[in-house]
């Protein structure tokens, strides 16, 4: 998921044939329908029922989105840009982050459709800074396209965060899970930036590693922080699926730069946190499951 679409798995969504078979198929046999007498509202409590609808969904939208201006905006790898927005006369909103992993939506005035986005920074400099950080992909066609398009000082409308965020509770105490593997792939390093800066035991486990996928270095964010995240006690494992001649590392896809490194020596005590690619959290999950680690240890994040 891009940033842009980083989220927890959402409900299933019937298809529209589903729909269309749902809407279209009578709850009662005609012969009954044909019986009953059509409910009919007089012209006052038509009018009184629109008003009250009309009244609700502006209460809603009211409630739902808070405007916000740019503090940030700038590119910090191709087609991917750092945006900082205040929220700092919204306390309520900014304290609505309380975990890594969470997103929300953004909509700009005059434009219907919102995005979904991941949020990159930790809640403690919503806290801190009454800010809220997002590493954003620009998509031509996309709200997003339109958002890297803003300037600082531009308003942009806020829902209030959502998700529950990484279940890191369940692959703690350190001591018992030293073995933590971390993947994402492209814009998907977004809420993994918010997780490794929130803290989560990182120098207390005996091997946390970071496999982090791009094309190529040009398309790939937060390399100026790499240095305070191994600090931490993170391992970055850069894979790039497309390098040029001079790249010595990693190369080709996630899935298989994790596929050839060390077998997993104890899976009881491994966790894993996955956000990115479909495919990639996929053929992940199948290696670790296939090592022995327990599905409940493995937290995805789209």
């Amino acid at each position: 998921m891009s940033s842009n679409l980083l989220l927890p798995l959402p409900l299933p969504v019937p298809s529209p044939a589903a729909i269309h078979e749902q809407l279209s198929s009578p709850l009662f046999p005609m012969s009954i329908l044909r019986r009953l007498a059509p409910l009919r509202l007089t012209s006052p409590h038509r009018r009184r029922l629109s008003s009250f609808a009309a009244a609700a969904a502006v209460r809603q939208d009211t409630a739902a989105w808070t405007q916000a201006p740019l503090a940030e905006i700038e590119p910090v790898a191709e087609s991917l840009f750092h945006i900082s927005i205040d929220v700092s006369d919204s306390l309520d909103l900014a304290a609505s982050h309380t975990l890594p992993g969470q997103y929300l939506q953004l909509r700009i005035p005059e434009v219907e459709k919102p995005s979904f986005l991941a949020i990159a920074s930790p809640p403690s400099l919503a806290a801190s800074r009454g800010a809220f950080e997002f590493l954003v992909k620009s998509v031509a066609g996309s709200t997003a396209e339109l958002l890297c398009a803003l300037k600082r000082g531009d308003v942009v409308e806020l829902s209030q965060v959502m998700g529950k965020g990484f279940a890191i509770d369940q692959i703690d105490p350190p001591e018992k899970y030293p073995t933590l593997l971390i993947f994402a792939t492209g814009s998907g390093i977004s809420p993994i930036r918010s997780l490794i800066e929130s803290g989560f035991g990182a120098n207390h486990r005996s091997d946390v590693r970071l496999y982090y996928g791009a094309r190529n270095l040009k398309r790939m964010a937060y390399q100026d922080r790499f240095k305070d995240w191994e600090s931490s006690g993170v391992t970055i494992v850069p894979v790039l699926s497309q390098p040029d001649n001079s790249w010595s590392g990693e190369a080709g896809y996630v899935q298989a730069a994790f596929a050839r490194a060390t077998q997993i020596s104890s899976p009881a005590g491994t966790g894993a946190i996955l956000c990115g690619q479909k495919q990639m959290a996929e053929e992940v999950t199948s290696i670790l499951v296939e090592e022995g680690v327990s599905t409940d240890k493995i937290l995805k994040n789209f």
